[in-house]
């Protein structure tokens, strides 16, 4: 009988440590990847942002700064993201996702004025206003280390990219010097091979390329992947490639990059003139880490990309074209760069009633820096471009797919510009919702509940043996 128990408990301190040790790989994703976790999976996350803003928003503030260095401070309510997921699994290694995305209330077409137009007011050219499917792929799974996923992808190259839901990141808005170079969320249609295999996990894309006509000073090639047609265009093609490395107890270190012509992906294709001479090459290499243990969270990337032709990208014909949805009449930077790096501890952690509650408050700092205009194309400068910003605040986790935050930034100009520091507010949620049907997965408060239930066989199989 003894002997029984014995087994009985060991068996289930066994399985226990691999169910545990799976839910762990799998919570350390980002949520999108493991949409499987029901026959039919439905959730998302969304945000609500509140900033007040102590600086001029005159669309001068750059050409002129001593004109508006005192003009009033501003403020702004937004919705940034509000995203719905839809997953479904057919069997025999089949499966769907898909991603709807509402920005900033996605509703209607949207205004801006164009700083490097003078203030001109324009009209975006997105499809469908700011409504985006920014996810819609059909899958086959081999085996964990094997499977291709065809359609609308996101693209993870960046820290951003691969973790971009509001729980990965302690400001209220996403980190700005990724958010500024490069598209994000960058998602674009093509074919991915992805898997794990042991503790890496690896995914390499083909891509339709990026349209260089909608690169600017102020963004570089952020805009790249959109498209005011009812296609996207493929007549260049682009090629991104991740890994991500989880040898280390609660460390992901990630490296991605990014290769593809831009210049000539337009509509028509141009036989011949400079769409045709120049390639536009974009050039991206990404490292990133997570720590998550010990009560602390820490997260840094640095990211830099080359563009070739950047001189020739202003005298194009489509940017020249006043009536053209590409026209832009600044030069585009060669080179651009982002680096930051944010840090924060749950201080409920040292409060035994909170955190057996399972409530977490962070303290947090962020740096970073970044400039999407690093290289003065024909010796024209946009000095304006070039930010160092810190950030400090706090997360209030009341439960595990909750999180309200409260952030101080400051952006640091050179001298000749007035510097901008804003105070924001922010809640938001991030989950999948319960359809009552039996889980194949397991997320983070069932790894809790696992350990717990770990913890506690051990002290009974304990028991067991020395009483035999």
């Amino acid at each position: 009988m003894r002997l029984f128990r014995f087994l009985f408990f060991f068996v289930s301190l066994i399985i226990g440590l691999a169910v545990s040790a799976n839910a762990q790989v799998v919570a350390g994703d980002s949520v999108m990847q493991h949409v499987t976790g029901n026959r039919l999976s439905i959730g998302g996350y969304g945000e609500i942002g509140y900033s007040r803003n102590f600086y001029s928003d005159h669309v001068s503030r750059y050409s002129q700064p001593e004109e508006h260095k005192n003009d009033p401070s501003h403020g702004r309510f937004d919705l940034p993201h509000a995203v719905i997921y839809i997953g479904y699994d057919f069997g025999k290694g089949w499966s769907f996702g898909t991603e709807i995305e509402f920005e900033h209330g996605g509703n209607g077409i949207a205004y801006e004025k164009e700083d490097e137009e003078g203030g001109e007011w324009e009209q975006e050219t997105e499809k469908g206003g700011e409504v985006e499917l920014e996810q819609f792929w059909i899958q086959k799974s081999f085996a964990p280390w094997a499977n291709l996923r065809m359609g609308h992808i996101v693209v993870p190259v960046g820290l951003n990219n691969a973790y971009h839901e509001p729980l990965n990141f302690f400001t209220v808005y996403r980190p700005e010097g990724e958010d500024i170079i490069l598209p994000s969320t960058w998602h674009q249609t093509g074919f991915s091979f992805w898997g794990r295999y042991g503790d890496w996990r690896y995914e390499a894309q083909f891509l339709a390329g990026l349209n260089a006509d909608h690169f600017t000073n102020t963004g570089w090639i952020h805009k790249g992947p959109k498209s005011p047609l009812e296609f996207d265009v493929a007549n260049k093609y682009g090629g991104s490639l991740r890994i991500d490395n989880y040898s280390i107890p609660g460390l992901r270190i990630g490296v991605s990059a990014y290769y593809g012509h831009s210049i000539g992906n337009t509509y028509p294709a141009e036989k011949d003139g400079a769409s045709a001479t120049y390639k536009g090459k974009v050039v991206i290499g990404s490292i990133d880490f997570t720590y998550n243990d010990h009560n602390w969270v820490v997260r840094g990337q640095a990211d830099y990309g080359h563009l070739s032709d950047a001189a020739q990208l202003k005298y194009m014909y489509n940017r020249m074209n006043s009536k053209s949805p590409y026209k832009h009449s600044a030069f585009v930077s060669g080179n651009a760069y982002a680096i930051g790096v944010e840090a924060g501890y749950d201080i409920f952690s040292q409060i035994e009633k909170l955190r057996a509650d399972r409530q977490k408050l962070y303290i947090f700092g962020r740096y970073e820096q970044y400039n999407p205009y690093a290289s003065n194309t024909n010796n024209t400068p946009y000095d304006y471009t070039a930010v160092k910003r810190m950030a400090f605040g706090l997360n209030y986790l009341p439960i595990k797919q909750i999180v309200v935050k409260a952030e101080y930034s400051h952006r640091f100009l050179k001298k000749l510009y007035n510097d901008e520091p804003s105070v924001s507010i922010g809640v938001a949620y991030e989950g999948w919702f319960d359809l009552g049907q039996k889980r194949a997965s397991y997320n983070d408060t069932d790894v809790e509940r696992l350990n717990e239930r770990i913890n506690d066989l051990q002290r009974q199989l304990n028991e067991v043996k020395k009483s035999m």
